[in-house]
């Protein structure tokens, strides 16, 4: 039987001051890192501060990848492909003339030729090199994540364990999640898609008596539903022919990072492109792609914030996924255009890049125009560009 929050309320209410003493915790744990974000983005480093606390959680946000999970535009890519583990390393409140001087020295190594002007093919190179340290951080991060949902060493992780670690990691008793799996205990959905353990009882930790009996019927520990059959079924998808329902090491990488996998980058296509259209001819027209996310706007603020997101939507659809310029978007075209290791997109974004800065026109971008559009490459503004080119040269 699925139980009602208010059946449960108008039943069990005398007990709720008794709650702490029971194993179970009761109450909704919402998960609202799994949710779907609004038209704006929040920063790289607000994303990278957050990244600890959905450790085993695939992130929305990849490095390096033109688009996030959910589909929208990966704000922070043309810093993450310039300044690549040193991502961090230009914060507001730094020097600035020590900022300006760091930025000067990365200036030095993309120009291998030292003619003090970075072409569009030693912008490519750099792309390419800054790319391979993020990939190089996934893949150091996930053997960490990978030895913290193996506990027992084994090299292989199966679902139920990565499950319990999950559910772990949101709130929930370990060892209660790991007993409740083992005993085969089913899980029961209510009209609100959630789920909850549906064991006939929940045996408390006081003393039964009179006032305190010693079973109750399982209280409401929730977790969406959708949440788990999404990571249930990209789980399966990470696991590599012959399926054996256990990822090893390399394979939960993909399951966290799928741009280190062509199968899971396929697979990560699909999924948005099946957010995104909306006329199920699984492809995308541009009204498709630049349709609003869900909900209104309010305010002035609102309104500015979603005519952004269209204009800066529709120009990389016509500029850089609609490599055929017929209007309309394939799943082999968007993943193209998602590949970070695509040498041909590295050079249209290095163009991209140039043509920003290059306020004299010669397709190359100088010292003094890096440091007048430092808010572009490094996501902060340093004064004084102008007069301080030569100090740092």
């Amino acid at each position: 039987m699925v139980w009602s929050w208010v059946a449960m309320a108008s039943r069990w209410g005398p007990l709720i001051a008794l709650a702490p003493r029971c194993l179970w915790l009761l109450g909704a744990i919402l998960l609202m890192d799994a949710s779907a974000r609004p038209a704006n983005h929040s920063s790289t480093r607000e994303r990278a501060a957050n990244r600890e606390e959905n450790e085993i959680l695939p992130p929305d946000h990849l490095n390096g990848v033109k688009l996030e999970m959910d589909g929208h535009l990966n704000r922070g890519f043309h810093q993450e492909v310039f300044l690549g583990k040193d991502l961090g390393g230009f914060d507001e409140d730094v020097e600035p003339r020590r900022s300006r001087r760091k930025l000067m020295v990365i200036f030095s190594k993309v120009d291998v030729n030292t003619d003090r002007k970075i072409s569009a093919k030693e912008m490519q190179r750099w792309i390419m090199e800054k790319t391979a340290e993020h990939f190089q951080e996934a893949m150091e991060e996930s053997k960490t994540h990978f030895r913290a949902v193996d506990p027992d060493g084994d090299g292989h992780v199966s679902w139920d364990e990565y499950k319990v670690k999950f559910l772990a990691s949101k709130g929930h008793s370990e060892k209660e999640v790991a007993d409740a799996i083992r005993l085969n205990e089913e899980l029961k959905v209510d009209e609100e898609k959630w789920f909850t353990f549906s064991s006939p009882h929940t045996v408390c930790a006081s003393t039964p008596g009179p006032a305190f009996p010693a079973v109750l019927p399982a209280p409401l520990t929730f977790v969406p539903l959708e949440v788990l059959e999404n990571l249930k079924d990209r789980w399966y998808q990470a696991d590599s022919p012959p399926a054996d329902l256990l990822l090893t090491e390399e394979e939960f990488l993909s399951f966290l990072h799928p741009e280190h996998s062509r199968g899971m980058l396929r697979f990560m296509v699909k999924e948005i492109v099946r957010d995104l259209d909306q006329d199920g001819d699984k492809q995308l027209s541009l009204p498709e792609f630049v349709s609003l996310p869900v909900g209104t706007v309010e305010n002035q603020q609102g309104q500015d914030i979603d005519d952004n997101w269209v204009r800066d939507r529709k120009k990389e659809f016509e500029e850089l996924i609609d490599s055929n310029h017929d209007g309309i978007v394939t799943a082999e075209e968007l993943e193209s255009y998602m590949d970070p290791m695509n040498e041909y997109n590295a050079l249209n974004e290095a163009k991209q890049m140039i043509a920003v800065a290059d306020e004299n026109q010669n397709h190359h971008l100088e010292p003094e125009e890096v440091l007048k559009y430092s808010e572009f490459f490094t996501g902060s503004k340093l004064v004084d560009y102008a007069r301080s080119v030569h100090e740092e040269f």
